[in-house]
């Protein structure tokens, strides 16, 4: 699946506030998930923020929120308003910093499966 970001460099991003990026075991606990593995790859591939339901599929929005929430706990993702409309952003910078590699080498397996499954 093909994502473009929604925010182009000139629209103005309120972010809330954002926690830490947790220890490594608590981010592979929150990438154990399969519905947040799946979030985490739709934002990685897309390279930069996207709408909340555009991230997933065959869940309700309760349980999509659920799922922003704990990813947002480990500090993998915040979440911006642009326009009055809500966006999820994966801190890639930030999660590299403190985890070298990890994103990269969990979402490029991710994308392998994705793959292998749409073949």
């Amino acid at each position: 699946m093909n994502v473009e970001p929604v925010v182009s460099q000139n629209t103005v991003a309120t972010p809330f506030p954002t926690r830490p990026v947790a220890g490594v075991q608590q981010l592979l606990a929150a990438l154990a998930d399969p519905v947040r593995l799946e979030m985490v790859r739709r934002l990685t591939n897309a390279r930069g923020p996207m709408p909340c339901g555009r991230l997933y599929d065959g869940i309700n929005k309760s349980t999509a929120t659920h799922h922003f929430t704990a990813l947002r706990e480990v500090g993998l993702i915040e979440r911006l308003v642009v326009d009055g409309h809500t966006l999820q952003r994966l801190r890639v910078e930030e999660v590299d910093a403190a985890v070298p590699g990890l994103l990269d080498a969990i979402v490029a397996k991710a994308n392998g499966e994705a793959a292998a499954l749409d073949a």
